[in-house]
């Protein structure tokens, strides 16, 4: 009998790693069938949505108590159309306030169906206690990040397997062939500059960053500035930008910001993924953020991680300079980036940091996707071991 397997997503980026997983599934499984919530990535691979997925994409205090009667409503709907068919999986993606809540309405109804959670909640950063009370309607989690199973562990949660992030299978686009390495070290250097994906991140930051990319190069010269981002905030970030003492070069195709990630010498960046993205890239960086008042003090008082920056977390070593709130100055960003764009010992340390990257993401392994469809294949009722010769997750 072929399996019947239901994925939800709350988000695109939840859509792209549904869609790879139903992709590395189907070659595993072929017959296999596929239900679910998602976007025009998981629709490409047949899933036909009960509502689009835009209807989540609310942003916003006001704006979710707007729309909070619509969203119970998807939450509901999405639920039923788990229950009415019949998997014999449910996989949430991401998206943990709306797709748990999906979970926890599925779990109470029909208690039968296992469910995996593919992208661990940042448990191990702020409410903790979630850990726990997952373990109550989800039975595996799916983890990107190397040390996850270890804190879902210490906390109390579900089993957790790591099968690393999507950004391990765009390594090749990431690094540098033999011209581009040559370009990366050549005057005058490339400095990225990467104020945020989101307008009030880039609003909070673009002053401060164009001022000390400003400083930089009034003592080191000319340094040619890229600013990679999205279509949909390019004119936002020209404005931001206008004003800065040195040209900005912006680049908002993906094969036009992989190329500028490669010849970049060091990089200016918000904490974020985009500090694990330049750190596989082999880019050296100084990381900065901004919030308001009441936000920085809600993330003192629930927050709990040793740095705000992924690549530190993973590399489990503070080797990328950080600096918070009244410290993101221009002075100290200019202090932090100038050793970097030179061959200076805080630059080699950095390069020499992430180099370590491929052995704890398991770069060079199965491929994220192919992992994940592993995991999910051995979960499966009546299916108690991974395909031959299938990637087999860690005991």
């Amino acid at each position: 009998m072929s399996p019947h397997i239901f994925l939800v997503a709350g988000e695109e980026s939840g859509d792209r790693l549904g869609a790879s997983l139903i992709a590395a599934i189907k070659r595993r499984v072929p017959e296999a069938r596929f239900s679910g919530v998602g976007g025009s990535h998981m629709a490409g691979e047949g899933i036909v949505s009960p509502f689009p997925l835009g209807d989540l994409a609310i942003i916003g205090v006001s704006a979710i108590i707007g729309s909070l009667p619509k969203i119970l409503r998807r939450i509901r709907e999405a639920a039923d159309a788990v229950v009415a068919a019949k998997p014999d999986i449910l996989v949430i993606i991401d998206s943990p306030e709306f797709t748990h809540r999906v979970a926890k309405r599925v779990r109470k109804i029909a208690p039968h169906i296992p469910i995996v959670d593919y992208v661990c909640p940042s448990v191990w950063a702020w409410r903790s206690g979630r850990a726990r009370v997952m373990r109550s309607y989800v039975d595996h989690v799916l983890a990107l990040l190397p040390f996850e199973p270890a804190a879902m562990q210490r906390l109390g949660g579900p089993p957790t397997t790591f099968v690393g992030h999507p950004l391990s299978e765009r390594i090749d686009a990431l690094r540098p062939n033999a011209e581009e390495a040559r370009r990366r070290m050549s005057d005058p250097p490339v400095l990225l500059v990467l104020p945020g994906s989101r307008s009030g991140e880039i609003r909070r930051l673009a002053d401060v960053f164009g001022q000390a990319v400003d400083l930089l190069a009034q003592r080191v010269g000319s340094v040619e500035v890229v600013v990679p981002s999205i279509p949909r905030l390019e004119a936002a970030v020209k404005d931001a930008t206008a004003s800065w003492a040195m040209p900005v070069r912006i680049v908002t195709s993906p094969e036009g910001k992989d190329a500028a990630f490669r010849i970049a010498r060091a990089a200016l960046s918000k904490s974020g993924t985009s500090t694990l993205e330049l750190a596989l890239a082999g880019v050296p960086m100084a990381a900065a953020y901004k919030v308001s008042f009441l936000e920085e003090m809600i993330g003192r008082a629930f927050i709990r991680v040793k740095s705000y920056i992924l690549a530190n977390l993973v590399l489990d070593e503070n080797v990328v300079p950080e600096f918070l709130q009244h410290f993101c100055t221009p002075e100290n960003l200019a202090d932090a980036l100038q050793p970097l764009v030179a061959d200076k010992p805080e630059r080699r340390r950095q390069t020499e940091a992430f180099t370590r990257l491929d052995r704890i993401m398991a770069i060079g392994m199965a491929a994220p996707s192919e992992r994940a469809a592993d995991v999910i294949l051995s979960c499966l009722p009546g299916l108690n071991h991974p395909p031959p010769g299938a990637w087999q997750p860690p005991s």
